[in-house]
């Protein structure tokens, strides 16, 4: 495209100079041409009134030396004879006879060839009556004298001009192909596996324009491959339910072959689905958002913990649910809150001894929905390692993703999840779900409040105990 805008401005440029500098040199010729002409006309005229007085030969040369061309020997006077006179000669001819008698003849100025370029003839009377020409020289050199340089200058200008132009063009040139090549390697990248490539939005509006939608798309395609994976992610989490009861009910079958072959297959199966989530969640960003239309917590909670009371049953673990009583809606999706509820209980099941003690709190306040999952367990040393390691996946014998999964659920609302000490003297893991849009949530003495646009909202006085922050939680 460069190298093609340059050519055609080349192109047209050049048919540019040529048509105006062509005929603007043929106009100098000319003009060059008709100065001399008119000189000599001039220098012809002013013998006119030394003729009317005389025609002495000394007389004439006399006013004719005192002339430009009379003094170069390039001026000659025809005298006809008369009055019992012989006709005279005074200066050196170049035009012929025939050329004297026809300007004679004619009485009027005539121009005609001669050798090394034209003379003027010039007609004049004299006191007798007669006619007399004057002849004026005009030298080739004269006619076309400062044409060469006036043609010189016009090429310049002409050649200064397509140089110009094509420096303009090429420039130009640059300004729309940069942005294309960056484009188009851009779209390379991106499609060689580089999701992170982006494009400068700049140069012609045309060409911004598409920077734009390649940029909107690529953010799109990240968004989109992100989704895939959380999706896989979540998924293959979901399965991490049922293989613990598969794991507890195998732990239940005693001694032997058959029942150690069904331990070792549920072991795989576990390192498998554990494999399958670390892999989905490479590369994954920082916070996916829940998505859904809302749903009743205290309905969801009553069913999860229906499932897992079962559990506890079989493992002597005492159980409490409190603040189900009546609808508490929520603006995330029944399957999201069920997932993050699913993933707190399975760590209480999967970390704690058999016979330890567990509750399920939910605390309704006017603008927050507080859940509250507690243990007598013994909790963890770092809250904050267990929290990054929802991001990193680095704890051995976990994926990582449990606390992931509810800490996006929570900040999906605006809310966030903290990990303290429970009253039963373990773990808790506190949910704070916003319930109109997000914000930042603290705890301020008895209250819980949410930080937004420089001022706090005051949401469930009286809320949920303040807790001692715990140096672990659950992973």
């Amino acid at each position: 495209m460069r190298w093609a805008l340059v050519k055609v401005c080349l192109a047209v440029t050049a048919m540019v100079v040529v048509a105006f500098a062509v005929p603007l040199g043929l106009v100098i010729r000319e003009m060059a041409g008709d100065r001399a002409f008119s000189g000599a006309e001039r220098q012809a005229a002013s013998i006119g009134p030394t003729l009317s007085i005389t025609t002495d030969r000394e007389q004439l040369l006399r006013a004719m030396a005192i002339t430009e061309p009379g003094s170069k020997g390039w001026m000659a006077i025809h005298i006809p004879g008369t009055g019992g006179q012989d006709a005279q000669e005074v200066g050196t001819r170049r035009a012929s006879r025939a050329d004297v008698e026809a300007t004679r003849r004619i009485g009027r100025a005539y121009t005609a060839q001669a050798a090394g370029g034209s003379v003027i003839l010039q007609p004049t009377a004299l006191g007798s009556g007669a006619i007399a020409i004057v002849e004026v020289f005009v030298p080739e050199e004269d006619v076309s004298n400062g044409v060469a340089t006036a043609w010189l200058v016009l090429a310049g200008v002409g050649l200064a001009l397509i140089v110009g132009s094509v420096a303009v063009a090429d420039r130009l040139g640059v300004r729309m192909v940069q942005p294309a090549q960056r484009l188009a390697g851009a779209a390379q990248d991106l499609g060689d596996g580089k999701l992170g490539v982006r494009v400068a939005e700049e140069g012609p509006p045309e060409l911004k324009s598409a920077a734009v939608a390649f940029n909107s798309m690529a953010d799109q395609v990240v968004q989109l491959l992100a989704n895939e994976r959380e999706l896989a992610a979540d998924l293959s989490h979901r399965l991490r339910t049922p293989l613990t009861v598969l794991r507890l009910n195998a732990a239940s079958l005693g001694e032997g072959p058959a029942a150690d072959q069904t331990r070792a297959a549920v072991e795989q199966l576990e390192r498998e689905v554990d494999t399958i989530i670390r892999t989905a969640r490479e590369q994954r960003p920082q916070t996916q958002p829940a998505t859904g239309a809302g749903c009743d917590a205290s309905e969801v909670i009553r069913e999860r913990m229906e499932f897992w009371s079962a559990l506890a049953e079989d493992e002597g673990r005492e159980v409490r649910l409190a603040g189900v009583d009546r609808p508490v809606r929520i603006p995330v999706a029944r399957p999201e809150l069920a997932a993050a509820l699913d993933a707190l209980l399975g760590n209480v099941f999967r970390h704690t001894p058999e016979g330890t003690p567990f509750s399920v709190d939910v605390h309704n306040g006017e603008d927050a929905v507080i859940v509250l999952v507690s243990d007598a367990g013994p909790g963890i040393a770092d809250p904050e390692a267990a929290m990054a390691r929802g991001n990193s996946g680095e704890r051995t014998g976990s994926t990582g993703l449990g606390l992931d999964i509810v800490r996006r659920v929570a900040e999906s609302t605006g809310g966030d999840v903290r990990i303290g000490y429970s009253v039963l003297g373990g773990t808790e893991v506190r949910i704070w779900l916003a319930l109109h849009g997000a914000g930042r949530w603290e705890r301020r003495g008895h209250r819980v409040v949410r930080r937004r646009k420089g001022r706090r909202d005051a949401v469930a006085p009286g809320g949920p105990p303040r807790h001692r922050t715990a140096p672990g939680g659950p992973a």
